[in-house]
């Protein structure tokens, strides 16, 4: 139940073109503690559907506007999508994977990397 009212905000927000705003509500309260795959392949989708419609040109704004968690929780789902790739995904995932390790620094890396529980 939560998952689909969380999946219908982010939708509702992106369907508006408020991305920024459906950026961070796909990064509120990620899916981490469950152990439903399920539940985490929706919202990694949903994450990679958000970042897709961004402009390249907004991609820097975006991320410069998360705190240190918000990168690191970006990052994991960056990671995720590079482990599923889609139609043009990965190119997308480059282009924030940049703009991330430039306001995160290596550290956001090998925090994701080194990190228990996953998204």
């Amino acid at each position: 139940m939560y998952l689909c009212h969380w999946n219908c905000v982010v939708l509702d927000l992106f369907c508006k073109g408020n991305m920024n705003a459906a950026l961070q509500a796909v990064l509120k309260n990620p899916p981490i503690n469950t152990k439903n795959q399920v539940a985490k392949e929706r919202a990694e989708q949903l994450v990679v559907k958000v970042l897709s419609s961004f402009k390249s040109g907004d991609i820097e704004k975006a991320v410069g506007s998360l705190d240190k968690a918000g990168v690191d929780l970006l990052m994991k789902y960056i990671y995720r999508g590079f482990e599923t790739p889609s139609d043009n995904s990965s190119a997308v995932l480059l282009q924030w994977h940049e703009k991330a390790l430039a306001v995160g620094g290596v550290g956001s890396i090998v925090r994701v990397l080194t990190a228990r529980k996953t998204v």
